[in-house]
């Protein structure tokens, strides 16, 4: 028998210019190509004092592994989100346990907004807009065009987005949550 695998989420996140922030995902906990586990997992948070939004696409348990790791980086670098996410990537790619994890994270905060890879990368977006997970491309796509030609805050773009790749994607549920600073 082979591995089973979960499938998690989708995550989407924007910045307006303005300081708007939000970040959201789907509740949708899917296991191998056929089973939902869950429908209303949350997969977003606040963390460092309500200053950090962070969301993760990929293995539930490996992702908040990877949120405490992250917020204990966060600590130590007095909330520099970007020296914060270099030293994840480095234990993450590193680390023979961290190695075998296996999640996309999405941080941001009101100066930056970064994709973090199991592969040691950190990822700055060319856009205040992302997404990642098995939906990711669609809610993207839907986020991409409501950022570039409406007035949406920040809040609206990230639900609607989730809800388009809910209508589209089959491991995306439209049980949203959301945290915006």
């Amino acid at each position: 028998m082979g591995k089973i695998e979960f499938h998690a989420t989708t995550i989407c996140a924007v910045r307006r210019p303005n300081g708007d922030i939000c970040i959201g995902g789907d509740g949708q906990v899917t296991m191998g190509e056929t089973t939902i586990m869950k429908n209303n997992a949350k997969k977003v948070k606040k963390i460092y004092g309500d200053r950090v939004l962070t969301g993760f696409a990929g293995s539930v348990a490996d992702a908040f592994s990877l949120t405490d790791k992250f917020e204990k980086k966060l600590e130590e670098h007095s909330g520099n989100l970007k020296r914060a996410a270099v030293d994840l990537a480095q234990i993450w790619r590193s680390d023979k346990g961290a190695r075998s994890l296996e999640a996309l994270m999405i941080v941001m905060d009101r100066d930056d907004l970064l994709v973090i890879s199991g592969n040691g990368e950190v990822i700055v977006p060319d856009m205040d807009v992302v997404a990642i997970g098995s939906g990711g491309n669609f809610a993207y796509s839907a986020a991409r065009a409501l950022y570039d030609n409406t007035e949406l805050d920040a809040e609206s773009i990230v639900r609607k987005s989730l809800e388009i790749a809910s209508s589209i994607c089959v491991y995306t549920n439209d049980h949203i949550s959301v945290e915006k600073l």
